[in-house]
């Protein structure tokens, strides 16, 4: 069977967002599944010393009205969260404590957690808001309240950080496929293109 695809994302990443509402599919169509590597752009901008995309003057400006404009092409529904860029850490942490055991539901809870807050405009910055979307999953509160304070769970992601720096992830969305690197929402083209050809 041939290799997955790696996706590496942050959650607060609205380019990320749009990519996760095709990466299965695209996938799908190529005998590939996916392994979703929600990861934190934060500590990764400590690496390429750079900061948010929408912080950053001319290209922020830019970067909103693209992400608008790829989102209505795409026909997803859009709302940027009012505060934006948030931490993404226990979103994170939900995701690594599931996907030990309930991959699948790892997977959903991500899509749930992107949709809230980028779909509806949601806060998934806080503990409490993850437990929640989490819950509507049928997840166990008190689980999950429990496990987002665990050290291991907490050690879990320092180490998928340091995984993705390490593989040369360095934004969001960031694809890996048979060893090849694509970044961007706008790669997933040329990743569909290098999956029917094997590549050039």
């Amino acid at each position: 069977m041939a290799a997955p695809i790696d996706f590496y994302f942050d959650f607060s990443s609205p380019y990320g967002y749009l990519a996760s509402e095709r990466i299965d599919a695209l996938a799908a169509r190529h005998g590939r599944s996916v392994v979703w590597r929600p990861f934190l752009l934060g500590a990764v901008f400590k690496t390429t010393r750079t900061e948010p995309l929408l912080n950053i003057p001319l290209k922020g400006d830019y970067a909103r009205r693209d992400i608008e404009r790829s989102a209505r092409a795409l026909g997803v529904p859009y709302r940027l969260p009012e505060s934006f860029p948030f931490l993404s850490v226990a979103a994170c942490r939900a995701f690594y404590w599931l996907a030990g055991e309930r991959p699948d539901l790892a997977r959903d809870l991500a899509q749930a957690l992107y949709r809230r807050a980028f779909a509806e405009g949601g806060d998934i910055s806080r503990a409490d808001s993850v437990v929640a979307v989490a819950e509507g999953l049928g997840v166990e509160r008190p689980a999950l309240e429990a496990a987002l304070q665990d050290a291991e769970v907490k050690d879990r992601l320092r180490r998928e950080v340091e995984a993705a720096v390490a593989t040369g992830v360095f934004g969001s969305p960031f694809m890996v496929v048979d060893g090849e690197p694509f970044w961007g929402n706008d790669r997933l083209d040329a990743v569909e293109r290098w999956l029917e050809t094997g590549g050039w």
